[in-house]
Formats: structure tokens, sequence, C-alpha cells
């Protein structure tokens, strides 16, 4: 049987801990597919989680004028392989779906799909990845519509805190996206811890004003093999501050250094929000094929691990 994730989220829990990955391009073939997610799970076998996400990859070429240091690949289907790889663990599998080149209609279409043939319940619905493309269905409009499904949807949403940082308004678009449906947020890699406290705080003061409970803000932290793997995660909008940039890639093995880092970045953030009424969870993101990076990615989430239990939650 499958986890309940939607009970996860409900319970006491103080920390959720969750692994992301991306569907394998389509250098994998289909007949590949299921010793694929075979191998990656077995990574994940010694590890202690309550779920997996997997992430809707799009070229975001048009959001940036930089050149995006890995080429764009065109991968396998989000939905389905969320769908392998929640049969094959049977653990809760959260999909990221992007709602940018679709209509309501379409969107309907595929909610249906997502549920009915896949199985698929948890969502994390992302908009365009630029606002000046119109698109013909908001991403207000589509988690409206998704709140109003018959079905056992859980709804989740992305929260930037380098956009709080830019706009001071973070707060009130996760009220907004919370009263339109939204359960949990999701961040950005954190590599700047500062901006997350600064972000939960605010969070935890706008909810205290308006009388509401806050919902789960879920921290994604993720290792950095190098110099092209960091112009990667600055590329996607992670602010990356300099002289933690010169750290890891000046360190002889940036990947055990970057784990440092996430854990000094988690224990500050503890430190600074524990007595908040926030509940907070972890995401350990491996999005790099190598198998480095993925054992990286899994010696950080114990050490994550480890980090909490210190803190006593």
């Amino acid at each position: 049987m499958v986890i309940d994730f939607g009970q996860q989220l409900r319970s006491d829990q103080p920390m959720i801990y969750l692994f992301s990955t991306t569907p394998p391009s389509l250098n994998i073939s289909a007949s590949e597919l299921s010793a694929y997610a075979d191998q990656w799970l077995k990574k994940l076998q010694p590890l202690q989680y309550d779920g997996l996400i997997v992430y809707d990859i799009q070229d975001e070429s048009c959001r940036i004028e930089t050149a995006r240091p890995f080429p764009y690949k065109k991968h396998h289907d989000t939905i389905l392989y969320a769908k392998l790889l929640q049969d094959k663990s049977a653990q809760a599998v959260i999909a990221y779906h992007c709602v940018a080149q679709t209509d309501a209609e379409a969107f309907q279409q595929w909610l249906n799909m997502s549920l009915n043939e896949y199985k698929i319940n948890n969502l994390v619905l992302v908009g365009s990845p630029s606002s000046a493309l119109e698109t013909p269905l908001s991403i207000m409009q589509a988690y409206q519509l998704l709140a109003a499904q018959d079905g056992p949807f859980i709804a989740g949403a992305v929260t930037i805190a380098e956009r709080h940082h830019n706009k001071q308004d973070e707060p009130q678009r996760l009220l907004h996206k919370s009263a339109a449906g939204c359960d949990f947020f999701v961040s950005q890699a954190v590599y700047d811890a500062q901006l997350t406290i600064d972000l939960i705080n605010d969070y935890a003061l706008v909810c205290q004003q308006e009388g509401v409970k806050p919902k789960r803000i879920i921290l994604t932290f993720s290792p950095c093999g190098g110099e092209k793997a960091l112009a990667f995660i600055r590329w996607l909008g992670v602010a990356v501050p300099d002289d933690i940039a010169l750290r890891i890639i000046g360190s002889a093995t940036p990947l055990q250094e970057s784990i440092e880092v996430c854990q000094e970045n988690l224990s500050a953030i503890l430190q600074a929000c524990q007595d908040l009424e926030v509940p907070l969870g972890l995401n350990i993101e491996s999005v790099v094929s190598r198998e480095s990076d993925l054992d990286a990615a899994v010696s950080l989430l114990q050490t994550l691990q480890d980090t909490v239990k210190s803190f006593a939650i």
C-alpha cells in the first residue's frame, strides 16, 4: 500500500523527508526505464524518508539571457516515471507539472489521466518560466481547477526565497495559493540561509496577523559537484553567495564541501526558526545522473537528518 502523503502533511510529524529526481533523458530507452528506476531506488535503500519528488523538466531558456550551462535534453514523461517509482517503492510520489502550455480543457484531461490511469494524486504545479509570456491558463486558475476536483488530490506549490528578497511579497503569495487549495510548499535549493530565514520569519508573521495556520515549507538542498554544476544552480535562479561559491569550487572535494555548506545552512535556519509555528520538511535533490552526485545526495540526506536530531526536532 502506498503511503498517504496527505496524512503525513496533516499529522504532527515535526519533519518530513523527501528525495527528488528528474525523469531520465530519452537517451534511456523505454525498455531500460524499469531497470534504471531499480538502480536509482537501490541507492536509497539505506535511507529513511517519507516520499519522492519527480520534477517536470522544462527548457526555461526564455527566462534568462545567459546560456544554459548544460544543454537541454528531452526527458521521459514525468507522470509515467512518477508512477513507476511509486509502484516500485510503495512510497508517496509527488509529481511536478508545468501548466504553462495548456488550457483548462487539456489540464482537466491531464488531471483525469494522472489520477485514474497513473494513480498519482500528489502534485506540485508550476507556471510559465517567464512572466513575460502569455499563457492560456494561469497558475492560480490551475490551482482553482485542481481544488474543484472530486478526486483526493494533494496540491503543492513552489516558494522562492530569492523572489521574496526582491519583491517582499512571498508570504502573500503563499497565503493566496493556500486559499486556492495548496497544502504545502517546496523551496528552490537553499544556498543562502539568510534569505530562507527571512522568508520563514515573514511568513510566520503574516500568518499570525491573518489568523491562519501556516502550511508546511519543504526546504530543498542539493549537492554541488563543481564549477559547472554551480553555474547551473545559479542559472536556475538560486542565490549562491560569492564566498560560498569560492569555497565549493576551490575545494579538492567540492561535493563534500557542498554537503558541509548545506549542513551549516540548515543549522542556521533551524536555530533561527525552530520556535516559529511554521512546520518544515527537507527535500534532497538528485538531479545529476553521475553516480558520485547521487551518492553525495544520499550522504547529504543522512547528514541533514543528523542535524535535525541535534536540535531535538
